[in-house]
C-alpha cells in the first residue's frame, strides 16, 4: 500500500485549470435505486464535483437493461454498474454485440442478501438444508428472482445454491426482476425469493412478507459488488473527466465512511422519492451494518456495506474482473475461456485510478491482485482462472451460450 502519512499532492485540483481540465463538464450519471448508489448521489448533491470542474446529473433508471442499452446509446456517459453487467457488455454477452467497457473504481462492497418468502417461512424452509429438501420433494420448482442474468445477484444466487448442492439451473426456476419491484413480486406471490440489494431484502421483512436467508457477505466477505463504469470511448475521448469524477466519487466515498453520523446522513439523502424512495427505515438499520433477519435473530455485522474502506473498497483489483469472468464461464454464460487476464487488464482502468486515489491521498494496493476464501472453502487469487471455472461440482460448462433473457 502507498504510505497513508504520505502529504496530499500539491495539484490535487489541478484537473480543473489547464491541459489537466475535464473535457467535459456536465456529466449524466446513471443509477439504480439502491443504497449502494449512495456515493454516487452523495458525490452529486453535496459539492464534491464542482471543485473538479463537474457537474453530475444524475439520472435514475428502472433496470439494468435500461442502465446498459443507454450507456451504450451515450445518454448516460457513466453509471453505476453490475460487476457482470459491465463484462457481459463488454463480452458481447449482454444482449448486444461487444462493446469495449471500462470500469472506473469500485463503489461498494458487501450488502447484497438471498430473501425467501413468508410462505416458505410458514413452511419451516428457513435454511440451506431444508431449502434443499423443499426443492427435492416438491412437484413444481420453486422461483427466484436475480435483477439481470449476468449481474452480481444471479451470481450470488447462483454460489449459494451450488454451494449447498442446488444446481441454480436445473432445480430451481429463476427469473429477471428490477431490484425495486423485487418486494411487489413477493408480496403477490409470482416469486418465492429473491437475491438483490437493499433496501429491498429489509423492506421484504419490515412488511413481514420475507426474511433474510442469506447476506451476500456470508458468501464472501469484502466481496466487489457495484462499480463506476462508462464505455472505453468516453475514457478514450473524455481522459481527464473521468480522472476527475474518480475524484469527486472517491472523496464522496470517503466522507461516507468516515463516520456513523455521516452514515445517517447519507442514508437520510438516499431515502427521498427522487432516488431510492423507500422509508429510512429500510434503510438505514442495514446501512450501519444494523442485522435483523425476520427470523428472530440480529446482529452487527462484521462485513457491512462500505463505501471506501481506505481505498480498498475503490480499487478496481484485476483479481475482481477475474472472478466474474469465472462465473459467467461456469455457468455457461461464456462458450470458451476468454484470455481472462487480458480482458481484465483492458476494462480495470488501474492506472486512471492510481493518479486520481495518489492525488488524494487514498492509500493504492501495490497488486491488482487479492485473494480470498469463499464460503465453500475455495480459494480465490486470480491466477489460475480457467481451472478455477471448472473446479466446482455443480456448473454448467458447455461449448453452447445459454439462451439469454434479455
Amino acid at each position: 500500500m502507498t504510505d497513508p502519512n504520505t502529504p496530499p499532492r500539491s495539484d490535487a485540483l489541478a484537473w480543473v485549470a489547464g491541459s489537466d481540465a475535464p473535457e467535459k463538464h456536465v456529466v449524466n450519471l446513471g443509477f439504480m435505486a439502491l443504497t449502494d448508489a449512495a456515493s454516487l448521489i452523495v458525490a452529486a448533491t453535496q459539492g464534491f464535483a464542482q471543485p473538479y470542474g463537474l457537474t453530475l446529473n444524475l439520472r435514475r433508471q428502472n433496470s439494468w437493461s435500461n442502465l446498459r442499452d443507454k450507456l451504450v446509446e451515450r445518454e448516460l456517459d457513466a453509471a453505476q454498474g453490475l460487476y457482470g453487467l459491465i463484462y457481459a457488455m463488454h463480452l458481447g454477452i449482454s444482449g448486444g454485440a461487444p462493446v469495449d467497457m471500462a470500469v472506473l473504481m469500485g463503489l461498494a462492497q458487501n450488502g447484497q442478501g438471498i430473501t425467501l418468502s413468508s410462505r416458505l417461512k410458514a413452511l419451516d424452509v428457513t435454511n440451506a438444508e431444508a431449502l434443499g429438501k423443499c426443492v427435492r420433494q416438491s412437484g413444481a420448482k420453486i422461483t427466484l428472482a436475480q435483477t439481470f442474468p449476468t449481474g452480481t445477484h444471479a451470481l450470488w444466487l447462483y454460489y449459494w445454491l451450488a454451494a449447498h448442492g442446488i444446481h441454480p439451473l436445473n432445480d430451481v426456476r429463476t427469473l429477471v426482476v428490477p431490484p425495486s419491484q423485487m418486494v411487489a413480486h413477493l408480496q403477490a406471490g409470482r416469486i418465492d425469493g429473491f437475491c438483490a440489494g437493499e433496501p429491498w431484502g429489509a423492506q421484504a421483512i419490515e412488511q413481514e412478507i420475507g426474511f433474510t436467508l442469506a447476506t451476500s457477505q456470508s458468501i464472501w466477505a469484502d466481496h466487489p459488488e457495484k462499480v463506476l463504469g462508462c464505455t472505453r470511448a468516453f475514457v478514450e475521448a473524455y481522459p481527464n473527466t473521468a480522472r476527475a469524477l474518480i475524484m469527486a466519487v472517491l472523496e464522496a466515498s470517503r466522507f461516507i465512511d468516515q463516520s456513523q453520523t455521516n452514515r445517517r446522513s447519507a442514508a437520510q439523502l438516499i431515502a427521498s422519492n427522487e432516488y431510492i424512495n423507500a422509508p429510512l427505515a429500510a434503510i438505514e438499520p442495514r446501512f450501519l451494518g444494523q442485522y435483523e433477519d425476520g427470523l428472530g435473530h440480529a446482529w452487527q455485522d462484521k462485513h457491512p456495506l462500505r463505501f471506501f474502506g481506505n481505498g480498498e473498497v475503490n480499487m478496481p483489483y484485476h483479481s475482481d474482473g477475474l472472478w466474474f469472468m469465472t462465473q459467467l464461464r461456469r455457468w455457461g454464460l461464456l462458450r470458451e475461456d476468454p484470455d481472462y487476464l487480458a480482458v481484465a487488464q483492458s476494462v480495470q482502468q488501474t492506472s486512471l485510478y492510481r493518479d486520481a486515489a495518489t492525488a488524494l491521498n487514498v492509500p493504492v494496493p501495490d497488486s491488482s491482485m487479492r485473494s480470498a476464501v469463499l464460503m465453500d472453502g475455495s480459494h480465490w487469487d486470480g491466477s489460475d482462472p480457467a481451472r478455477y471455472a471448472r473446479s466446482f461440482a455443480l456448473h454448467a460448462l458447455t461449448d453452447a451460450a445459454t439462451p439469454g433473457i434479455f
